[in-house]
């Protein structure tokens, strides 16, 4: 029969063996969530992504820039995450990040068809969806039916390209937006679908063309941070109330202004 000291060290014993594997298994569970890594894609889509190279391909973070870069990366700073950040053609990072674990891409149109797609954060920025003619163009628009008939510039993957095409119109697709002005230029498409801001920007700093004409601004629609949705859903709520407090912060308003 034992003791009443030889019962107490027991319990005692039992208590810190308790104590080390609760010890144990929170500094496992602290180890998993630390290691977590975020793989994070854009796109060339300047003002809202770009380089500081001038280049379409980006390895790293520092070489990219932009307003939902910005802002995302505003994001990012407020969590214990480690990620790796890169820009691609938008068609690959698009089927690269779906069905992948930890994966998301930016800046990223939030639509009815592709809501059950991803797992949002955001708002970050709007686009409005525009319809572009070339400087010397005599193309006006009433409406977006007018424009059935005529040959459209887009390219793939890109939310208004796909979105014009379900509705039967006429859309040349390439592998990305940039070659889009020399195509209004060349004759080779009537009219270009891109962002109010994206497409005289990018005419400008790509081809030296100035003067693309806004016939048609037909939609706006809200773009987000989308993470696949293999991604725990703890880490997109995590960086979704980052993104709030850098906003309440005021920190999001301050980047938009740093870029007009």
């Amino acid at each position: 029969m034992p003791t009443a000291m030889n019962s107490l060290t027991a319990r005692a014993v039992k208590g810190i063996s308790y104590g080390l594997l609760s010890l144990l298994l929170f500094s496992a569970t602290a180890t998993a969530v630390g290691a977590e890594k975020l793989y994070i894609f854009t796109e060339k889509y300047p003002p809202y992504n770009d380089t500081f190279s001038g280049k379409a391909v980006a390895h790293n973070e520092e070489d990219i820039t932009g307003i939902c870069t910005d802002m995302v990366k505003a994001a990012l700073a407020r969590v214990d995450y480690d990620y790796m950040m890169k820009m691609r053609a938008w068609s690959y990072a698009y089927n690269w990040v779906q069905g992948r674990k930890n994966h998301a891409l930016f800046c990223t149109a939030k639509t009815e068809e592709r809501a059950s797609q991803f797992q949002w954060v955001g708002p970050l920025a709007s686009i409005q969806w525009t319809l572009f003619a070339a400087p010397d163009s005599d193309i006006t628009l009433n409406s977006l039916n007018d424009a059935k008939d005529l040959q459209i510039a887009g390219y793939k993957g890109d939310v208004m390209s796909d979105y014009l095409t379900a509705k039967g119109f006429n859309v040349i697709m390439a592998a990305s937006g940039e070659v889009n002005t020399r195509r209004l230029v060349l004759g080779q498409a009537d009219l270009w679908v891109t962002d109010g801001l994206v497409g005289p920007l990018v005419a400008k700093k790509e081809f030296g063309v100035s003067g693309l004409k806004p016939v048609l601004t037909f939609r706006e629609t809200p773009m987000y941070l989308a993470f696949s949705n293999e991604t725990d859903p703890a880490i997109v709520a995590d960086l979704q109330q980052a993104l709030d407090e850098a906003r309440a912060a005021g920190e999001l308003e301050r980047i938009v202004q740093r870029y007009q």
